[in-house]
């Protein structure tokens, strides 16, 4: 093949000289008209619409975490128990990710996010009037509300990636990730200012539902569901078995406790901005370079930011300003992945089996990650504290040992993106292939030997590499 082929997406020149009928006038005059009817509705409203609802899904993932200590106050919890908060949430939404990864592959996507925005605000709403006496119920709503997000958060980016491709598709999906730290951010500032000015920490549950509500409303007006494979031209393709669909996921080897929480908002909301904008300009710099520079940036942030959280966790003891300035440019370099993790995974799986790729990456990640690491932390701090016999110096310490565990578990994540970047050519090229050759399929003769003469050598292309 040229050398060209290591590029995101594959050029026509790349295909033998039998296939130029296929590029001729009737493949160009149906793809005009593909493009021509894709134009009927605005694709930037769709993209607004959907990072509204990413804004207000990552408001109301940590609102609590802005009032955590008066939820604990209310409910009379220890760390331990407060951890469990979000790892009922987040082990509901790992789980069920799956489930609506499938569906997204298979049904309107449309339809499925309108349900999850709604369920989730539904059950938040219902969060906030659960008395002291039944956390448990508390903590089953939370749970659900993993659920509602989970719909969202599978078949989102699998619909902007049906809209755009290449450099546009980058810029999308940086746009749509900001969500991630305004939302983290002012998650952490509507709960601490709301809670102030109420009283009640139970309203600050109810900002999101009502904005959620609008958005329910918005979905089913604007929002449209790209033919899968839209934007790349392949459309004709057959979904497979959720059996198929996995085992071909797994061939591809790519992808003051008031003013400390709105400090925290703050600082993740800038550090999140800035991350995002490096890691979208890095990304479209370097990959025309290097093939391989996605999973490199991503390494080399994860890396970077291990001693500046690690510090940044030490120095809290000593200088609060030092402290605060380490832990922001350590969120920034781990922010630098997030529109490209998004990216990758778009680039090297088939469009039919993106959201299931989505649902698997959630699965994964928040199984190894946010699942159990507060709960774990939780454990292991309050273990800390009741070893000691001086409960004020030891309550701030027992917290701070216990933060050196996920920052050694960054390490294992830089190690995994540079793992990546061996397998991202042939995985990009893969995929690629694939989504020329169903592209190709839809526009070929009806004739059964034509057919079969381009899937033998679609098969061909692909066994060889």
């Amino acid at each position: 093949m040229s050398s060209h082929i290591n590029s995101a997406y594959i050029n026509d020149n790349d295909f033998s000289k039998d296939d130029e009928f296929v590029n001729g006038g009737i493949f160009n005059q149906a793809l005009h008209k593909e493009k021509a009817e894709s134009k009927t509705f605005n694709k930037k409203t769709i993209v607004a619409i959907l990072c509204l609802i990413n804004l207000i899904n990552y408001v109301d993932r940590f609102t609590l975490a802005g009032t955590l200590k008066d939820v604990q106050e209310y409910y009379s919890l220890g760390n331990t128990e407060a951890g469990l908060i979000q790892t009922s949430f987040i082990c509901s939404y790992m789980i069920m990710a799956p489930v609506f990864g499938y569906l997204g592959d298979r049904y309107s996507r449309k339809k499925i996010i309108a349900f999850g925005v709604l369920f989730w605000s539904m059950t938040t709403l219902l969060g906030s009037f659960i008395p002291r006496h039944l956390f448990g119920i508390f903590i089953f709503l939370r749970a659900l509300v993993g659920t509602g997000e989970a719909s969202y958060s599978t078949i989102a980016p699998t619909i902007i990636g049906d809209l755009f491709s290449k450099d546009k598709r980058s810029t999308m999906l940086a746009i749509f990730y900001f969500a991630i730290p305004f939302g983290s951010g002012f998650g952490y500032i509507v709960g601490d200012s709301v809670t102030q000015l109420t009283g009640e920490w139970q309203w600050a549950l109810r900002v999101t539902p009502a904005i959620g509500f609008l958005c329910v409303a918005l979905t089913f007006i604007f929002v449209k569901d790209p033919p899968r494979g839209e934007a790349e031209g392949g459309t004709n393709f057959e979904h497979s078995t959720i059996t198929a669909d996995l085992l071909d996921l797994c061939k591809t080897k790519s992808p003051g406790t008031i003013k400390s929480s709105l400090i925290f908002g703050v600082i993740t909301c800038f550090a999140g901005i800035i991350g995002v904008i490096i890691g979208t300009t890095a990304s479209q710099h370097f990959r025309r370079k290097n093939p391989r520079a996605d999973p490199l940036i991503c390494g080399f942030g994860v890396l970077i930011s291990v001693p500046l959280i690690f510090f940044g966790v030490i120095y809290s003891e000593h200088s609060q300003i030092v402290s605060w300035i380490l832990i922001f440019l350590g969120e920034v370099c781990l922010c630098v992945n997030w529109t490209i993790v998004a990216d990758m995974l778009l680039y090297v799986i088939v469009p039919t089996r993106r959201s299931i790729a989505e649902a698997v990456q959630i699965l994964v990640s928040h199984a190894l990650g946010d699942a159990s690491s507060p709960y774990i932390i939780g454990l292991v701090s309050d273990g800390i504290a009741h070893s000691s016999t001086n409960e004020g110096i030891h309550e701030y310490l027992s917290l701070q040992y216990a933060l050196y565990i996920p920052t050694a578990v960054l390490v294992i994540g830089a190690y995994f993106f540079f793992l990546t970047a061996k397998h991202i050519e042939k995985d990009k090229t893969k995929c690629s292939l694939a989504t020329h050759a169903s592209e190709k399929a839809s526009y070929l003769p009806s004739s059964s030997s034509s057919l079969q003469l381009d899937e033998k050598r679609s098969s061909v292309e692909l066994t060889s590499l």
